[in-house]
Order: structure tokens, then C-alpha cells, then sequence
């Protein structure tokens, strides 16, 4: 009997598949932490260049008119750099994708293909020697058998012959049975010899050579895959190295914007930006007492509050007559006088009844066919025949609406003188444009000239008298700015001049006429509404006199205004929550002050206190007017 075939390190290849499968699972995992890096990166990068574009100066803006200034600079020069430090996190994630999760992904295609590849190997070898193993059993089995069935068949041959009563026959088929079982059984010994030898080879074979080499080619296999982990764990940390130079050169550019600030030139131009260009007031004039004579009262020059303060300590039945309305403290007041808010009321809730008096006034009557501020406008200059300052109060509008006239008069003259010359070089540059296209165009008619087969010269005419028609009008331009800028620079002080005293504008009603000529003079350095433009003297006459006229102080004057007279009640028979400019929050049920009827806009204007008041919408309240005010309301 043989020994059992023993296990064939079945074993060992139950825990070579668990460590290299656990191998394989590390790589993934590695893999899975860089994808993660990875995508951290992108997400930084992400984030910084939102960062950075956030707080990038928009485009026609105020901060974008701020970058003149080295703080401001060196904060854009920051955002640049950061903009490039989070190119450099985009690199990382880049380079980490590429350089490790793509090869770490197709390597781990290889490593799995590789790996069943030698276990499939392993298990072949092993079915091929069990296979072996077990014909060698078989025909071991097969010679015992045959050995034991000869042995039988020669005691019972043995047996016959030596019985006198058997026949002669019977003994010989005894005979030749125990010969048959002994040649098979012979048989079976060499055959069974014959599968032994061939065993013991294949057994030495599979121990010696196939099993050694698998086990070498699986050993090799986990060295390289450690091997490329390594150098992928290596790559990791290139990768952040190489774009250590760049980072550190975008903390430098941030260190050295952060050093080229300057105090000292920031502040100068402030001063640049803002120098007004006005000269200094001049001393004072001793004024003797005469008697029976007023002395003057002089309005200081260095301040607008003297005048206030000097019309507020006035009796109440004298006007300041140094006062006009550019300068009055709530100018809000003026532009609420001139019109209600800038668009239709609200209609009211259709849960409710309409008020009985808001069907007259509803918005979608036909009645109302204006623009409220034209409306608005029309009725204030109707209610004041008198005031014919209707170019300063347009300037004030202008103003107040954001848009200065186009020889930037409302500024002040070094301001102005600025704008102006920004202007011309811009009609300049526009001008050699427009000369450059000439030429080309003129080169190109000469070329169609000489070859007809090119063009048509006649096809450039049109083109051409176009652009000489937009040269004629950009240098009238040009002389047109630069008669303004020649008029603002000699106007402007010059240092070595000694100051003169500005003529007094704001002089009583019974000045001189040569009192009124200086004022004609003054008027173009400070025009009280706002303006720096030299104006035709019979217009400036009309504004002084127009400015010492009690009406229109009564108009503008902000210190002593009085408040528009009551003209009837309303009650609000629905919330308004008044959120526009100009309008005023009511709630259900409040009882308020009507001082102005709806003139067909929708909009009435009310009182609650005496300093809060504003509009609401007409069909929103219930209004009861006196009957002496019904039909007389005017502005005052």
C-alpha cells in the first residue's frame, strides 16, 4: 500500500490568494485617496478663483475708478496672484489624475488579469497531479485484486487435482483458469509499475519545477505592485513639489504689491482728484457806521451754515436773501414738490370694495395721459408766474438726476478742467481713427484705379464723405471743448497772483449796478445752482434778481420752509407699505392729513407728523376735503 497523496500546499494557495487580493484591495484603496486629493484640489481651486473674480472691480464702477490708487492696486495685484495660486491647485489635481489615479487604474487591470493568470496556472497543476494520483490508486487496486483472484483460482486448481473422484478435464480447466488469473494479475503488476514511475516524475516534476515557479512569478508579482506604489507615493509628493516655485512666486508678487503702497501718493492724488480750483477769499472790508444807514451783512464765503444760521436768528417776517434752493438741506423736499413717485399706484386689493373716492382717480383712467414729474413740473412753474429761473431749476434737476450738462460746468474748475481735457484727447484719438481709415480707404481707391479688376473706385466714395463728414464734426468738437478749457484755465488762479476778494452775491436788493456787474463775474466761479459756466451777464442779472426775490426764497428756503397748509382729512382703508421714494407707509384705518389733491396721477399726498409725509395711493384711502380748499390748491 501506498501513502496518501498528501495536500499539494493547497494551503499555501488559499493564503497566497487572500494576501494578493488584499494586495490588490490596498491599491484601490490608495487610488480611491488620491481621486479624493484630487478632487479636493479642483474644489479649492474652485473656490479661490470665485474668490478672486468676487472681488474684482466691476466695470464702470466706483471701485474700478478707485484703482488709480496703490492700495487698490496692490489688492488687484493680490487677486491676480491668487488667481494664479488656485491655477496651481487646478495643476495639482491635474497632475495627481494623470501622472497616479490613470496609471494606478490601468495597472490595476494588469495586476488582477496577471494574478488569475498564475492561480489559474497553480489549480491546473494541481487537477493534473490528483489526476495522476488517483490512476495510480486505481491500478494499484486493479493488481491487488488480480493478485488475490490468481491466488484463489491456483488453491482451488490444487484442490481439483488432488480429488480422485474429479475427471481428468475438470482439473485441467482448473488449471488453465489459475494460469489465466496469474497472467493477469502479472499484467496488472506492470501496469500498476508503469503509472507509479510515471507518477513519481509528474510528483517531481509539480513539487520541483511548475509549483516552485508559479509561487516565483506570484512572489514577483506583489514585489512590482508594491514597487509601483512606492513610486506613486513618490509621485504624490512631486507633484505638490513642483509647483512650489510658482506658489512661492505668487506670495512673492503678493508681498511685493503689498510693499508698493504709498501713503503718501495715494493721499496726493485725492488731492489731485478733488482740487476744486477756487481762489481764496479775500480779507474782509472795514465797513464804517453811518447813521441812518444799514451796514451790509456779508455772507462768509468759507461756509455755507453762516447764512443759515443768520436766517434762522432773522424775525420771522424777514427772508434770508443769501439763500438759494441747490443748497437747502433736504433736497428730497425739492424733487417731492416737483413730483410723485415715478410710477403707477397700486391697485388696491381685489378682496375688498373699491373706495367710493378712488374711482375718479384709478390708475387705468384715461385722465391720466402725462408723465408724472412733466405733470408735476408743468403745475409748479403754472402756480409761480413770477419765478423765471426756469434754466437753474432745470440744472438742479439735471443734477439731482445724475446727468450734468455737456461742458461739465457742474463741476468745479479744476474738475472740470480735468474732464475736458480727458474729453478732447478722447475726440483726438477718435479723430486719428477716423484718419487712418481715410488713408487705407484712399490707398484702396488708388489700387482699384489702377487695376478696374479689383473694385470699383466709386464704391469708396460714399464711405469716404462719411468719414470726412465724422472728421468735420469731431473737430468742431475739439474746438468746441477746447473754448471751454481755454475759458476754464483762464479762470483759473494762478499762484503768484495775489487773491482778490469775490464779489458779494448774495448783496441786497438795492446794490448798485456795478454791484451787479461783480456779481455777473462771480456767478461763473460760484453759481448758486450748482454751475461754473460764464453765463450771458442780462441771464445773470435775471439770477441775481431772481435770487433776491422774496418769492423764490420763500420757495427754496430750507431754515424757515413753511409747511404746505392742511386741505381735509383721509382715512386709509387698506395697508400701504410705501416702500418707494417719496411714498409713505399707512396702515388700515389711520386717520391722515391730506395737503395736496390727486392731480390724475393716482397719488395723494398726506401728512402724519409735521416732519413725515409722502404719498399713497388715492384709491387707498377715503379723503374728505375742506370745502374753502376744495378747488384752490396750489404749491407754495
Amino acid at each position: 500500500m501506498l501513502p496518501q497523496l498528501p495536500q499539494l500546499r493547497r494551503d499555501q494557495f488559499d493564503n497566497l490568494e487572500k494576501h494578493t487580493q488584499s494586495g490588490i484591495e490596498f491599491v484601490e484603496r490608495y487610488t480611491k485617496f488620491v481621486k479624493e486629493r484630487s478632487e479636493i484640489e479642483f474644489n479649492y481651486a474652485k473656490q479661490i478663483r470665485n474668490l478672486s473674480k468676487k472681488y474684482q472691480p466691476k466695470k464702470n464702477s466706483k471701485e474700478e475708478e478707485e484703482n488709480k490708487y496703490t492700495s487698490c492696486q496692490a489688492f488687484l495685484s493680490t487677486l491676480n496672484e491668487l488667481n494664479d495660486y488656485a491655477g496651481q491647485h487646478e495643476v495639482i489635481a491635474e497632475n495627481l489624475t494623470s501622472q497616479i489615479i490613470t496609471e494606478l487604474l490601468r495597472y490595476l487591470t494588469e495586476l488582477k488579469a496577471e494574478r488569475k493568470s498564475h492561480f489559474h496556472d497553480g489549480r491546473k497543476a494541481q487537477q493534473h497531479i490528483e489526476c495522476s494520483w488517483k490512476q495510480l490508486e486505481a491500478s494499484k487496486r486493479r493488481f491487488e485484486r488480480d493478485c488475490k483472484e490468481a491466488d484463489r483460482a491456483q488453491q482451488y486448481f490444487e484442490r481439483m487435482d488432488a480429488d480422485i473422484n474429479v475427471t481428468k478435464a475438470d482439473v485441467e480447466k482448473a488449471r488453465q483458469q489459475a494460469q489465466m488469473k496469474h497472467q493477469m494479475a502479472a499484467d496488472s503488476k506492470s501496469e500498476y509499475s508503469n503509472f507509479l514511475t510515471k507518477f513519481n516524475q509528474e510528483q517531481n516534476e509539480h513539487y520541483y519545477t511548475l509549483i516552485p515557479n508559479i509561487f516565483q512569478k506570484l512572489q514577483e508579482m506583489e514585489e512590482r505592485r508594491i514597487e509601483r506604489v512606492g513610486v506613486s507615493m513618490k509621485t504624490y509628493a512631486e507633484v505638490d513639489r513642483e509647483v512650489l516655485p510658482i506658489v512661492g512666486k505668487c506670495l512673492d508678487g503678493m508681498t511685493k504689491a503689498a510693499e508698493s503702497i504709498e501713503p503718501k501718493t495715494d493721499s496726493k492724488q485725492v488731492v489731485e482728484s478733488y482740487k476744486s480750483g477756487f481762489e481764496p477769499p479775500g480779507d474782509v472790508e472795514f465797513e464804517d457806521y453811518g447813521a441812518g444807514q444799514s451796514m451790509k451783512r456779508t455772507v462768509s464765503e468759507t461756509s455755507l451754515s453762516n447764512s443759515r444760521g443768520e436766517a434762522k436768528e432773522r424775525p420771522s417776517g424777514g427772508k434770508s436773501k443769501g439763500k438759494l434752493w441747490p443748497f437747502i438741506k433736504n433736497k428730497n423736499k425739492l424733487m417731492s414738490l416737483l413730483t410723485s413717485p415715478h410710477q403707477p399706484p397700486p391697485a388696491p386689493p381685489a378682496s375688498s370694495p373699491p373706495s367710493p373716492s378712488a374711482v375718479p382717480n384709478d390708475p387705468q383712467s384715461p385722465k391720466q395721459n402725462k408723465e408724472p414729474l412733466s405733470n408735476r413740473f408743468n403745475e409748479f412753474m403754472a402756480s409761480k408766474p413770477k419765478m423765471t429761473c426756469l434754466r437753474s431749476l432745470r440744472r438742479g434737476l439735471s443734477l439731482k438726476l445724475g446727468s450734468g450738462p455737456e461742458d461739465f460746468s457742474h463741476l468745479p474748475p479744476e474738475q472740470r478742467r480735468k474732464k475736458l481735457q480727458a474729453k478732447i484727447d478722447d475726440l483726438n484719438k477718435d479723430i486719428q481713427k477716423e484718419m487712418d481709415q481715410k488713408d487705407a480707404l484712399t490707398k484702396m481707391k488708388g489700387v482699384y484705379e489702377k487695376n478696374p479688376q479689383m473694385g470699383d473706385p466709386a464704391s469708396v466714395d460714399p464711405r469716404l464723405v462719411e468719414i470726412a463728414m465724422n472728421i468735420e464734426k469731431l473737430q468742431y468738437e475739439v474746438q468746441k471743448f477746447e473754448g471751454w478749457l481755454a475759458e476754464v484755465e483762464g479762470r483759473l488762479p494762478s499762484k503768484s497772483d495775489p487773491p482778490r476778494r469775490q464779489s458779494g452775491l448774495y448783496e441786497t436788493q438795492n446794490s448798485n449796478s456795478s454791484t451787479v456787474a461783480n456779481n455777473c463775474a462771480q456767478d461763473r466761479e460760484s453759481s448758486p445752482d450748482g454751475s461754473y459756466t460764464e453765463e450771458q451777464s442780462s441771464e445773470t442779472q435775471d439770477k441775481v434778481a431772481i435770487a433776491n426775490t422774496p418769492e423764490f426764497d420763500d420757495e427754496f428756503d430750507d431754515g424757515d420752509e413753511e409747511t404746505l397748509p392742511t386741505i381735509g382729512t383721509c382715512k386709509a382703508i387698506y395697508q400701504f407699505e410705501g416702500h418707494n421714494e417719496g411714498t409713505i407707509s399707512v396702515t388700515e384705518g389711520e386717520l391722515l392729513y391730506v395737503i395736496e389733491e390727486d392731480k390724475g396721477d393716482g397719488w395723494t399726498r398726506v401728512r402724519r407728523n409735521e416732519e413725515e409725509e409722502g404719498y399713497v395711493p388715492t384709491s387707498y384711502v377715503e379723503v374728505s376735503l375742506e370745502t374753502t380748499a376744495k378747488g384752490a390748491m396750489t404749491y407754495i
